[in-house]
């Protein structure tokens, strides 16, 4: 599962961009990464779903309501937008899925994104092991699983986390939960090096 560390949101957030549409791509992606809005729900919300400290979002895979608290950079990147005529009313400047994916990916390699990851696929008993960088496999999702990761470490209860994100059960929060207790460890063995 790829997930955007702490010192790679700084790294997005700090590289310099010429270009109009990168920009609105790393913005509507920090936004994600900072909501925990689906890519479908941040493209689908409209300026009339900003209620002054929150957004009041009907998600679009499940139905669910769900109410999201703004944040320092939520908050940023919506009046950033305020007076930008987007059609339909829409908060956002959203392209396609597939167009944010392509863009999002080069965004991540100037970014310097470059971490290697592994994938492991079983295919009949099989396992394969598939190296790499890690701006290769961000995807639009990659915002939502990065809030989620980012929430955890930070001691913000799973049942906070899933109000925000509209997960129903702690079964589907259990592999973000297992990435943040691996990172803890990862993390305390870094006291080995003191001495």
């Amino acid at each position: 599962m790829v997930y955007l560390t702490r010192e790679d949101i700084v790294k997005l957030r700090r590289l310099q961009l010429t270009s109009r549409y990168l920009e609105r791509v790393r913005d509507v992606f920090l936004f994600c990464c900072f909501s925990g809005l689906r890519y479908s729900d941040a493209r689908n919300l409209r300026k009339c779903d900003i209620k002054g400290d929150h957004l009041e979002v009907t998600t679009i895979k499940t139905g669910d309501s769900i109410t999201i608290e703004l944040n320092k950079v939520t908050n940023e990147i919506i009046r950033k937008y305020k007076d930008v005529f987007i059609p339909d009313g829409k908060a956002l400047p959203c392209s396609s899925n597939q167009a944010m994916n392509k863009r999002l990916k080069i965004l991540c390699r100037m970014a310097g994104l470059d971490d290697d990851v592994r994938i492991t696929q079983y295919r009949g008993g099989e396992r394969k092991d598939f190296f790499f960088h890690k701006w290769q496999r961000i995807c639009t999702h990659t915002g939502r699983r990065t809030f989620i990761v980012q929430a955890l470490s930070l001691g913000i209860p799973p049942s906070v986390v899933m109000k925000w994100t509209g997960h129903s059960s702690y079964r589907a929060m259990q592999p973000y939960i297992d990435i943040v207790d691996a990172e803890k460890a990862r993390s305390m063995e870094k006291f080995n090096h003191l001495l």
